[in-house]
């Protein structure tokens, strides 16, 4: 009887990475959102620039848009890690989330425009990408690009990222169809950027 009553009570969960962390880097901290992030964030986003190259960001993109999504973020209802990028002074200038979407683990990544080009992208993603493998080590990353943004695959290829395939996904802001190079990673793949 003993044996049956424990079978049945033993819970079998899913492991996920704990709650979301503050992460340290060389130039950037990354954090917990908050929902004062949202002028930040509808900021960056409604540049179209960095809107286009996002399948789930709609265009024109508005304060409200930011609020509505923090308010599911900050819930901690998710598994999910929604780390806010901050420069030194902890201005929001990005996000990197990890996600889990059908089963399987995702990593999307953004920057305010005024960032690019300055390795703080392949900086952000390595800190949140290396705390999460430490939690979750035999976990396998996927993510992709959009095929017109070279920058950004150039990310990942540097990070150990490898290509596994090619597919159309729509986008929200172009409101169209868009050529998706998809990418996967393991923490035996992980590279620190130069």
């Amino acid at each position: 009887m003993n044996a049956l009553v424990s079978e049945r009570s033993r819970v079998v969960t899913r492991p996920d990475p704990g709650p979301c962390p503050i992460i340290e880097t060389k130039r950037l901290r990354l954090r917990p959102h908050r929902l004062s992030d949202a002028a930040s964030i509808a900021q960056s986003l409604a540049d179209f620039q960095v809107a286009r190259m996002l399948a789930r960001v709609p265009a024109p993109y508005h304060q409200q848009d930011a609020l509505d999504w923090l308010n599911r973020q900050t819930a901690s209802v998710l598994p999910d890690w929604t780390l806010a990028v901050t420069s030194g002074d902890d201005v929001h200038i990005g996000c990197v989330g990890i996600e889990l979407r059908h089963g399987e683990w995702h990593v999307g990544y953004w920057l305010n425009r005024f960032y690019w080009g300055k390795g703080l992208a392949s900086e952000a993603v390595h800190g949140a990408v290396e705390r999460f493998f430490r939690r979750m080590p035999e976990t396998v990353l996927h993510s992709g690009v959009f095929a017109d943004n070279p920058a950004s695959l150039k990310v990942q290829e540097k990070l150990g990222f490898r290509v596994t395939g090619c597919s159309q996904i729509y986008a929200l802001a172009r409101n169209a169809m868009v050529a998706h190079i998809e990418t996967r990673l393991t923490a035996e793949d992980l590279r620190r950027p130069a």
